[in-house]
Formats: C-alpha cells, sequence, structure tokens
C-alpha cells in the first residue's frame, strides 16, 4: 500500500523541469534521495468516460491511459514520469503510487516503463 510518510510535502520531495527523455519535454525529477521500495509519487487520477475523453484537448489526451479497460486523466506530477528501460520506478495502480526500484540520488529523473501502464 502506498503511504506517505512525513505529510503530503510530496512537491519538497520531487520537482518537474526540463527533461532529455521526456516526450513533452519536461520530467519528474528527485528532489531529495530516495531508498529502494520509497514511495516516490503518490497520484491521483480522475476516471473518464469515452465522451470526457472525446472533449478534452489533444493535448490533455496525451495523459490519459488505459488501466483494466477504463480511461484514466493523469494530473501532475505524474503525467510527466517518462519511460525508460533503465526505469526506476514501478507503478503500483492499486495503491496509485510509484514506488522506488533502486535507490534514487537526488537530482536523478524519475522514470518508469510506461508499457506496463496500459493493461487489459
Amino acid at each position: 500500500m502506498c503511504r506517505l510518510s512525513g505529510g503530503n510535502n510530496l512537491m519538497k520531495k520531487i520537482i518537474i523541469k526540463k527533461s532529455k527523455i521526456g516526450q513533452f519535454d519536461k520530467g519528474v525529477f528527485a528532489n531529495r534521495d530516495f531508498k529502494r521500495g520509497e514511495i516516490v509519487i503518490k497520484y491521483t487520477l480522475k476516471s473518464l468516460t469515452k465522451q470526457e475523453f472525446y472533449k478534452l484537448s489533444e493535448a490533455e489526451r496525451n495523459f490519459v491511459h488505459n488501466h483494466s479497460r477504463k480511461l484514466y486523466l493523469y494530473s501532475s506530477p505524474e503525467r510527466y514520469v517518462n519511460h525508460s528501460s533503465d526505469l526506476n520506478t514501478l507503478q503500483n495502480f492499486e495503491s496509485r503510487c510509484d514506488v522506488a526500484t533502486r535507490d534514487i540520488k537526488k537530482g536523478e529523473e524519475i522514470t518508469t516503463d510506461s508499457r506496463k501502464d496500459d493493461f487489459s
């Protein structure tokens, strides 16, 4: 289960800035060191109907993912976690968080395997 320790000061733990690997030139970066198994990002998802999806701007549609045949709009900062085959977090969809797969150093970009986002 994803529980944040020390309150909900998540934005002090991570920052959004320019990324060299990001599809949208943005990425999420560690603003402190994280230990393996620690929650890096706790996120909020908005469930969408197909009608709501089609009402979104084309830009916002980029941040919609399919989980168990349901559409979810990712908000900031989690929408800027970039894909990498050398990932340092795994998504725990049920608990709605990304957990460090290894120690992450301050300044390192937070990455995940986004191919594991979309499943049926």
